[in-house]
């Protein structure tokens, strides 16, 4: 039924003149033919007859999104919340607490634990300290700062340094020895559209080809809650190493970090993840994987990539996607392992990691925390307070060997 269904959505999508672009990349899409909308109408709304009453999978919701004219926002399509096994609740009987605050002396752990938690830094842990629904105005304001630091950061390496904060007061000033909030309001915000930085907003044809390329995310979905992870097998960027997760698994939480060059919100938040992996760094064991470009010069190009010197095709062999993870490497410079995906992406499908994506994996090898798809989803804070929760949850004896089974979509790297 549901195969049925995607071959007459795929056809609405020809009706519609975009699936020419992700049938063919090498040729230009052909634009909409009268009435083509009115025809395409019976089937998308058959497919979503089809799953009425039930959500639909992630994928299907995403052709329906796109379908509909969906621009890639915050809870459309296939876009939501992480899968976590912890919650304020959870925390709660495990400190014993029954109010809405734990205070530090309710707290069992340790004090850098407990800051961690304390996402407003007032002493205590409320619920609202771990709500990371995109509703919450804390989640909101802080991805409206990312927005705006990537428009004062030039380099795309997601540090703004003193010399460049410098530079942006200068030019924000205009000659002044001061700024006023009218300064600062237009030189942040020209330009500046509800969901795209300037330039960056994709064309219909640019998102079909993208998805069924897998450039906007995996069609698969991933390990679910308390599943066993995937197991994997990958070089690191420089052929140094070859990491197995499965000789990772329990000695203590693993932190798999997935991301690409091309993809903004990564490099702008990665530096962030690096800050826990510094804070953490005895206590779990971090490992970032190198997956399909998001934004690559033959797809859905981004002219904020372009500004900071960020070009590059889509890698065709694993010596291309190694030689760009390099380059992601030095400018990123992580002090975590860079693992690379093979080519034809068998990590990145299993963990739906593609354009970014986090998870903690327990010390027995189950999932503990999934983050949402990228760019969205992808939270170090809401990762890390995961991260305190599972160091919390494990006993103080070491846990046994666990063996992880060797999955299907991991091959010996290079081949």
């Amino acid at each position: 039924m549901l195969m049925r269904c995607g071959v007459r959505l795929l056809f609405s999508f020809a009706l519609l003149g975009v699936a020419a672009a992700q049938l063919s990349a090498d040729e230009p899409a052909a634009g909409p033919r009268p009435g083509a909308e009115r025809e395409a109408g019976a089937p998308l709304q058959e497919l979503e007859r089809a799953y009425a009453g039930r959500k639909p999978p992630e994928s299907v919701r995403m052709l329906l999104a796109i379908a509909k004219g969906s621009m890639m926002g915050p809870g459309e399509g296939w876009f939501g919340p992480a899968d976590s096994r912890f919650s304020y609740e959870w925390l709660a009987r495990e400190t014993g607490v029954e109010g809405k605050a734990i205070g530090r002396d309710d707290f069992h752990g340790k004090a850098h634990w407990f800051a961690r938690l304390d996402r407003n830094k007032d002493g205590r842990i409320t619920p609202d300290d771990l709500d990371w629904s995109d509703e919450n105005p804390w989640v909101q304001q802080a991805y409206f700062i990312n927005r705006l630091f990537r428009r004062m950061e030039p380099t795309g390496d997601g540090k703004l340094t003193r010399e460049e904060w410098q530079a942006f007061f200068d030019k924000a000033a205009g000659g002044k020895d001061h700024l006023v909030s009218e300064d600062l309001r237009d030189a942040l915000l020209a330009g500046v559209s509800p969901s795209f930085l300037p330039g960056d907003a994709p064309s219909p044809d640019v998102l079909i080809r993208g998805l069924f390329a897998g450039e906007i995310g995996s069609l698969n979905e991933g390990p679910k809650l308390n599943e066993q992870a995937p197991d994997f097998t990958l070089k690191t960027f420089d052929g140094a190493k070859t990491i197995r997760l499965a000789e990772l698994i329990g000695k203590k939480p693993v932190v798999l970090t997935f991301g690409n060059f091309t993809c903004g919100p990564f490099r702008s938040m990665f530096p962030g993840v690096e800050d826990i992996h510094r804070r953490f760094a005895d206590e779990a064991t971090f490992l970032a994987v190198y997956v399909r470009e998001a934004h690559p010069s033959d797809g859905w190009k981004m002219e904020s990539n372009s500004r900071v010197g960020v070009v590059v095709a889509q890698p065709k062999t694993f010596a291309e996607r190694t030689a760009v993870a390099a380059q992601c490497h030095q400018l990123l410079k992580p002090t975590m392992p860079l693992v690379v995906d093979e080519i034809n992406d068998p990590v990145g499908n299993a963990y739906s990691g593609m354009p970014a994506r986090l998870y903690v994996i327990d010390r027995l090898g189950k999932v503990a925390y999934k983050s949402g798809r990228g760019p969205f989803g992808f939270r170090s804070g809401e990762m890390e307070q995961a991260l305190v929760m599972a160091l919390l949850e494990e006993p103080s004896s070491p846990a046994p060997e666990t063996k992880v089974e060797k999955t299907d979509a991991a091959p010996e790297p290079g081949k």
